[in-house]
């Protein structure tokens, strides 16, 4: 089973004076070995010392700890639970031995902050030794924690929720790479034919004014306006919203025939709450992002939630045998259905187990252990 801890030179005065005008061939000579030997002292301990990271793990054998970064608190905290519960779950089921190494996991959590995501992921490489980082959850972060990985050449970043666009497109990390997860624009592409397609021509748009929501809402707009649909209004809420009325209150549901809204974390169940409690619920069809009714939110909704329809990638009752296997042993250990959070750790932790396979165990190699992993 695999571990997991929880977080949050010398120097010689110079001769002055007389002295220094009176020294001698053999004090001179001396001087100089010495200058000498700590020179070779400081070179051996810079070489025992070594570049901060992963290297010694990125190995072929000993134990691979790997730096699972998840917001446990904060406005996503319940998403980023889910992803330590998945990621944790793969691990219980199937022991922490592979291709004769340890899996030794060290969780710490960001908070959904880009600013701790670099902290977190400095500390797990540079005084944990992590070699593997796993992460993260919101959009901002996986790109802060890409752009810390980039440069390392012993340390390989796994995504499996982060979904920046830029990160599949115009911003690619050869070392981090995407498993199990997606890109914030795909799943909304499909919404918006899908809108056309039901009769809706004019949209509202309510999304969070960070990358995700931004990336989500140009993927509906861009297939929803290119069949002939009107976006009449766009209003966008910070992550974090305490409070969504004087948005909602903006809204003239005669204006448009749907309203294409997303949310994340916390902000979900006090944005269908208050839909609910404005009376938009019967006035004006809601579609939601994937992250606007996810399974990790709606165990907390009530009947407000109940009718309303989201797109994304993941289904936790899609009818095939690997998704109701995963469901069976999810509920079994949590007493909950998964949320696509759950099952996109779960699907990474997979990921790596087959490649660590395919390589015996070596991760000495990064670039063919990349390969290798990016084949699957």
């Amino acid at each position: 089973m695999a571990t997991t801890r929880q977080t949050d030179g010398t120097g010689h005065k110079r001769p002055t004076g007389q002295r220094r005008m009176r020294m001698t061939n053999r004090n001179a000579f001396h001087l100089r070995k010495a200058h000498i030997a700590l020179a070779l002292v400081l070179m051996l301990v810079v070489a025992a010392c070594g570049a901060p990271g992963g290297s010694e793990a990125s190995s072929d054998e000993g134990p691979i700890t790997v730096g699972v970064i998840v917001p446990t608190t904060g406005v996503v905290a319940a998403a980023g639970t889910d992803m330590l519960n998945g990621w944790n779950l793969y691990w219980e089921l199937n022991g922490n031995e592979v291709a004769g190494r340890t899996i030794e996991t060290i969780h710490e959590d960001n908070a959904g902050e880009p600013t701790n995501t670099l902290t977190k992921a400095r500390k797990l490489v540079e005084q944990d030794g992590a070699s593997v980082i796993v992460g993260t959850l919101l959009a901002n972060t996986a790109l802060a924690l890409a752009e810390y990985v980039d440069p390392l050449d012993d340390v390989i970043g796994l995504n499996p929720a982060g979904s920046a666009d830029d990160l599949s497109q115009r911003g690619i990390v050869d070392n981090y790479v995407r498993a199990g997860g997606w890109q914030s624009s795909s799943p909304t592409h499909v919404a918006g034919n899908w809108a056309y397609d039901q009769g809706y021509r004019r949209i509202i748009t309510l999304c969070q004014d960070y990358a995700f929501g931004h990336e989500n809402c140009g993927g509906f707009i861009n297939t929803f306006t290119d069949r002939g649909g009107e976006v009449v209004q766009q209003l966008w809420a910070p992550l974090g919203t305490p409070d969504y009325s004087s948005y909602l209150s903006d809204i003239d549901p005669q204006s448009a025939d749907a309203a294409f809204v997303l949310t994340v974390g916390a902000d979900s169940g006090r944005f269908v709450k208050q839909w609910s409690d404005f009376g938009l619920k019967d006035e004006l069809p809601l579609i939601g992002g994937e992250t606007t009714l996810d399974q990790s939110l709606l165990r907390a909704m009530g009947d407000e939630a109940i009718g309303l329809e989201s797109f994304g990638h993941y289904a936790e009752g899609r009818e095939d045998a690997a998704t109701q296997e995963f469901v069976d042993a999810y509920l079994e250990a949590y007493d909950l259905l998964p949320s696509y959070y759950a099952a996109s750790t779960y699907t990474a932790a997979q990921w790596f187990v087959e490649t660590l396979e395919t390589e015996d165990g070596d991760m000495s190699d990064i670039p063919a252990f990349l390969e290798t992993l990016k084949a699957y």
